[in-house]
């Protein structure tokens, strides 16, 4: 065998193992690549932060998604209150009203911030959720040992105090989606009713949030107790009557032999029906053996209270 010979066998023998540990270290790669990308995307989808938030984050922890996770909540809490400081005097009159229906009990919200976009994002949508539930859990631990009609109207600075999830407070709920979504919000107010076993809630939304489930969203609202009525027509009475409560905002209930007064009615009662103009609310009412005793209307954005000052 001659030196040439041996000396090209040689080199092509290393040249072979060059190349294979290369494309080895090349699909190596690849691999680590895909799991880094599949960690971040699983970050992005629980969490809703930027990708370059959530990149940082797992290079920080060295790709450990709990911890990640965790720290991406702190500073966004931290970012959200310093944020909304800074935003406190801008004007927040958009928003939702979300609602939910318990058992013989009932809690209506309003929470704004500055755009309608805003107010189709699913971070706002969670903090609508969040507080109608906070709510309705302060309701029934304070009404526990309470019977007959229970009604309280909750303003914002009450509502922040109240407790979610692991004992944060509904404030910084408010701040981490401030954070977020960077943008003033606030929670404006809240009631909740509760009614003894004969009762009935009617509801309706207006303006509603596609995809919401437990707690319904719209930009008008209403709440409405009533008594009798056939059972099987309970749900369609009580979203009748909602619905008349949001379109002709009546101010009272009246009396069933209250008389209408023209165009400029604001009694409930004698008001002309909205589902059926041929007759009275409370005709409507006597022809289903029933009888409205409160309700509540919320349209978004409105002023109240304080707000009139």
């Amino acid at each position: 065998m001659s030196l040439t010979f041996l000396f090209r066998t040689i080199t092509r023998d290393v040249t072979k193992v060059s190349v294979c540990q290369h494309v080895q270290s090349i699909h190596t790669g690849c691999h680590l690549l895909a799991a880094e990308k599949a960690l971040l995307m699983k970050l992005r989808k629980n969490t809703g932060y930027t990708f370059i938030n959530c990149k940082k984050a797992l290079e920080k922890f060295d790709n450990d998604i709990a911890q990640a996770e965790s720290w991406l909540h702190e500073q966004a809490q931290k970012e959200g209150w310093s944020k909304a400081s800074k935003l406190e005097g801008r004007k927040a009159k958009e928003g939702l009203i979300g609602l939910f229906i318990g058992d013989k009990a009932a809690v209506m919200v309003e929470v704004n911030c500055e755009t309608d976009f805003v107010a189709r994002n699913e971070n706002f949508q969670k903090l609508v959720k969040d507080v109608a539930f906070a709510t309705m859990d302060h309701q029934r631990n304070k009404t526990k040992s309470q019977t007959g009609y229970v009604k309280n109207v909750l303003a914002g600075d009450e509502l922040c105090k109240l407790s979610v999830g692991e004992g944060a407070s509904l404030a910084d709920r408010v701040a981490l989606t401030i954070g977020r979504l960077g943008e003033n919000m606030s929670v404006k107010r809240a009631v909740t009713l509760g009614i003894p076993a004969e009762w009935q809630i009617g509801s309706y939304i207006h303006g509603g949030v596609k995809g919401q489930t437990e707690v319904a969203m719209g930009r008008y609202g209403a709440l409405v107790v009533f008594q009798g009525g056939k059972e099987e027509e309970r749900e369609s009475l009580g979203r009748k009557l909602g619905q008349h409560i949001v379109g002709e905002a009546p101010l009272s209930v009246g009396n069933m032999d209250d008389l209408p007064c023209g165009e400029s009615e604001t009694r409930l009662l004698p008001q002309t029906f909205l589902s059926d103009p041929s007759s009275t609310v409370a005709q409507f009412l006597r022809g289903h053996q029933a009888r409205v005793l409160d309700f509540v209307r919320f349209q978004c954005g409105e002023t109240v209270g304080e707000d009139e000052k």
